[in-house]
């Protein structure tokens, strides 16, 4: 069965977040509406929505014209077995001690690593991405330092592939992780079954860390954050407060580009930056509070 697609753009956070909202009211209504800030320093912010029939035309055009966006491009998208075709083109993931696979690569595990098994979702990290390779490599540098952080948080967790490398490696610490996204806290919580850390990892919907248990367990002497710089910087005063004296922050999910300005942004909630690492166009920043 084919399914449909619409996307437009526009400027600004709250237009878009509202348009979206607007879409999902749609009759026939999409299946899911994503909504992306486009990294290109314009302003701009993406709105999609994606059906299983095709879309109402009239509806769409009334939707652009009342919160000043573009004309939607509509799609037909051939059916797609996206989660198959991405097994079939991951690889496994060499990430200092820890080593990331699919199940269809248990076979290739190495004796003596972390092993995290990350199965092909529609959920984000599974270590390909320079994103979350940079935060790997940042905390096995921090365990070889002989670092040994007592609480963790794993902020937009995706697959939670980091709060699992914590929980591999840190029998007695407390890890929460968190997403925004109900579908990655889902994804999340059957990653952590695959591997074997049930009871190790507390996996809550949340935006930021606004959720009473991310509360209750500060401060936290290790927090993973792999996002995007937009949603990086406006945290920075909530990361910095939820971390204990001397606790790191590694950070991710932002361009070379960006690292600057929210290096900026955690120097000024109290932080300052330990190291930087530049993965291709992505960059890893490891902070630490005063």
């Amino acid at each position: 069965m084919p399914t449909y697609s619409a996307l437009t753009t526009l400027p600004g956070e709250d237009a878009a977040q509202s348009l979206a909202l607007a879409m999902e009211r749609m009759d026939p209504e999409p299946t899911g509406v994503g909504v992306f800030e486009i990294e290109d320093g314009s302003g701009l912010w993406e709105v999609g929505g994606y059906f299983l029939e095709p879309p109402d035309e009239v509806m769409l055009e009334v939707l652009a014209t009342a919160f000043g966006a573009k004309p939607f491009a509509l799609s037909e998208l051939p059916e797609v077995d996206w989660v198959a075709h991405v097994r079939r083109e991951l690889s496994p993931v060499d990430a200092g001690r820890f080593f990331v696979y699919g199940s269809h690569d248990a076979d290739k595990v190495p004796a003596g690593r972390v092993p995290l098994q990350i199965e092909a979702t529609v959920a984000f990290g599974t270590g390909h991405h320079g994103t979350t390779l940079g935060c790997l490599l940042a905390f096995d540098r921090l365990l070889t330092a002989g670092e040994r952080p007592a609480k963790v948080a794993d902020i937009g967790c995706g697959t939670a592939v980091l709060a699992m490398a914590a929980a591999a490696t840190l029998p007695d610490a407390l890890v929460i992780a968190s997403d925004i996204d109900r579908v990655a806290v889902d994804v999340a919580e059957a990653n952590v079954a695959i591997n074997g850390l049930e009871g190790r990892i507390e996996c809550l919907e949340a935006a930021g860390l606004q959720h009473r248990r991310l509360h209750a367990a500060a401060p936290y002497d290790l927090i993973f954050a792999n996002i995007l710089k937009g949603p990086l910087i406006e945290l920075a005063p909530s990361i910095s407060a939820h971390l204990a004296p001397g606790g790191r922050a590694i950070l991710s999910g932002l361009l070379v580009v960006q690292a600057e300005a929210v290096t900026e942004a955690y120097v000024a909630a109290g932080l300052c930056l330990q190291n930087r690492d530049d993965l291709g166009e992505w960059s890893t920043l490891v902070l630490q509070k005063a």
